[in-house]
């Protein structure tokens, strides 16, 4: 089972998106919620939007565009906003073990002090702590999305919970 069993808070949302400007745009307004120590865990198959929504988060935070790229084959970039942006996206990666290898660990204690976004995180979410956001993405078609969002913790309850007013 992917997702993560807590007793702590939990809370959902529910974004339906027509085209990709619409999910970029939701990114943006969540990067400009976040605050230091924010995880995002970012959950769906390949081609679902998973990028796309990072660089919304990521202008939301003040990174330029131009800056954000994939990192499946550097597996972490690390980006200068009003937040340090750790972006990684673990595709490639099969076995936990990998993941230690990477030093998963130590990017989640750099994040008390920035944003990190993790696609695939389906591989190491046995690894993250009780707070944090996970997205799930599903494709409706080939420019709709939904995103389903769950808060983990009181800080990402709070903030699921605020996404849904303007």
């Amino acid at each position: 089972m992917l997702d993560k069993i807590h007793s702590k808070i939990q809370s959902h949302y529910t974004f339906t998106s027509a085209r990709p400007a619409t999910s970029f745009n939701f990114g943006k307004r969540l990067g400009e919620r976040l605050a230091g120590g924010s995880i995002i865990a970012l959950i769906g198959e390949l081609g679902c939007g998973k990028t796309l929504f990072t660089k919304g988060i990521c202008a939301g935070l003040g990174v330029s565009n131009k800056y954000i790229s994939s990192p499946t084959f550097v597996l972490v970039n690390e980006y200068k906003g009003r937040l340090p942006v750790f972006h990684m996206d673990l595709y490639r990666l099969d076995t936990i073990t990998e993941e230690f290898e990477i030093g998963m660990l130590d990017y989640l204690s750099r994040a008390e002090s920035g944003v990190i976004v993790v696609e695939w995180a389906e591989k190491v979410l046995p690894l993250l702590p009780d707070s944090y956001l996970q997205v799930r993405f599903e494709v409706l078609s080939a420019r709709g999305r939904q995103l389903e969002l769950t808060g983990f913790g009181e800080k990402f309850a709070g903030l699921v919970g605020g996404l849904g007013s303007r």
